[in-house]
C-alpha cells in the first residue's frame, strides 16, 4: 500500500489535501503520472496545509452559493458547437475543457474543468448529460446539446 497526498479531487477517493492509502499499482500507474497525488512524507504536512488553503480559495464561499449555481446549471441546457462530418460524427471527442468553456459562454459561471465528469465519450451530435461537482455534497447535472458547426 502506498500513502499519498491528493493534489486534486479524485472521485471515490477524496479531495485535494487528503492523505490516502491506495494500492501501489494505482498510485504508480494512475495517480502519480497524472499529477493527482504526491508521495507522502513527514514534511508533507506543510504541503497539506498549502493545498487545503488553495482549495478553500477556489471553492464556493458557501453551500448556498453552490446550490444556486447547481440549480442554474440544471435548469438551462448548454449548446456546444463542434466540428462534425456529414453523418453527425465528430472530429474528435468533446472534452471537459470544451464543456467548461460552453458553460461560461452561456453565462452560467466559471467551472473548473476537473470538476466535470462526462459519463461517456461524446463522439456524435445529440443531447448528453454531464455531472458537475460544485461542492462536497452538491452535484449538478448539465444537459449538453452538441450541434455540428463549421
Amino acid at each position: 500500500m502506498a500513502k499519498l497526498i491528493l493534489t486534486h479531487e479524485v472521485t471515490g477517493l477524496g479531495t485535494s489535501g487528503d492523505i490516502v492509502e491506495v494500492k501501489n499499482g494505482y498510485a504508480r500507474n494512475y495517480l502519480l503520472p497524472r499529477g493527482f497525488a504526491l508521495t507522502w512524507s513527514k514534511g508533507g504536512e506543510k504541503q497539506v496545509e498549502l493545498i487545503k488553503a488553495a482549495r478553500a480559495a477556489h471553492e464556493h464561499a458557501s453551500i448556498e452559493a453552490a446550490q444556486a449555481q447547481a440549480a442554474a446549471l440544471s435548469a438551462k441546457p448548454v449548446k456546444l458547437t463542434v466540428k462534425a462530418g456529414e453523418t453527425g460524427r465528430l472530429f474528435g471527442t468533446v472534452k471537459t475543457d470544451d464543456v467548461a468553456k460552453a458553460v461560461a459562454a452561456a453565462g452560467l459561471g466559471n467551472i473548473d474543468k476537473r470538476k466535470i465528469e462526462l459519463p461517456t465519450h461524446i463522439k456524435s451530435v445529440g443531447t448528453f448529460k454531464a455531472n458537475v461537482r460544485l461542492y462536497e455534497d452538491v452535484t449538478a447535472v448539465v444537459t449538453l446539446n452538441v450541434v455540428a458547426g463549421k
